[in-house]
């Protein structure tokens, strides 16, 4: 049985100590670590990569909302709280489960059930990004543009358009070569979307994807990528 790795993520060790309670009883969930803030979660969930973290949403100094948002790659969530104020942004994120503390053992129970079959059918890596004032997990393997915005990078997904605090060159060291492709100084283009290729004036390359956008390839680039798919 492969075991579901999780990391307690709690400021108070009380309310660590009871999620690792009601654990007792689901033996394929293993419990990689735990941490008192964001700062202490961030370098545990970068070294040990968990499958799953149980997540305080108001900690000192960082929510658990701005622990998300550093992360480059960012497990399943279980959001855990006493703040009912907070149930509806959480779900507005497509969080796993919501539980309010203290935790009824069937409510977890249900919880564990949900993480079970979500976790085994996830391959892609996401990312957690706020935007005004909403708050999304976006998977790489939805998202077919992104665009550069000055410092921001506006990320194109599943009928959405979010912006992420982060340059086109940051991301492009990021992510990977073999789906996401620089077409030119302001986009990237995720290959698995591509439509149909032309050849346009000075060999250039239009690109249409399979959502109905028509992206124009650079000169530079063009060349890049016609030698990319002859290798």
């Amino acid at each position: 049985m492969k075991k579901i790795r999780i990391i307690i993520i709690d400021d108070e060790r009380t309310a660590r100590d009871e999620v690792k309670r009601l654990l007792d009883s689901f033996p394929d969930f293993e419990i990689a670590g735990e941490a008192r803030n964001a700062d202490e979660a961030r370098a545990l969930i970068e070294s040990l990569h968990p499958d799953l973290i149980f997540l305080d949403i108001q900690m000192p100094e960082k929510s658990g909302f701005d622990l998300l948002e550093s992360l480059d790659k960012v497990p399943q969530v279980i959001f855990t709280t006493a703040y009912d104020q907070y149930a509806v942004k959480a779900f507005e994120v497509s969080a796993l489960d919501y539980l309010m503390k203290p935790i009824r053992e069937e409510r977890f129970a249900k919880a564990v059930e949900q993480v079970r079959s979500k976790i085994v059918k996830q391959h892609a890596d996401r990312i957690f990004v706020k935007d005004r004032q909403q708050y999304y997990f976006v998977s790489w393997d939805k998202v077919y543009l992104i665009e550069s915005m000055d410092n921001y990078a506006r990320l194109f997904f599943e009928g959405k358009k979010v912006f992420l605090k982060s340059s086109l060159n940051q991301l492009e060291e990021k992510l990977d070569t073999a789906i996401f492709f620089r077409i030119n100084r302001a986009q990237i283009i995720n290959m698995q979307f591509i439509q149909n290729i032309a050849v346009a004036g000075n060999g250039r390359l239009n690109i249409t994807l399979s959502t109905g956008d028509v992206v124009k390839v650079s000169e530079r680039q063009s060349v890049r990528f016609k030698n990319m798919k002859r290798t």
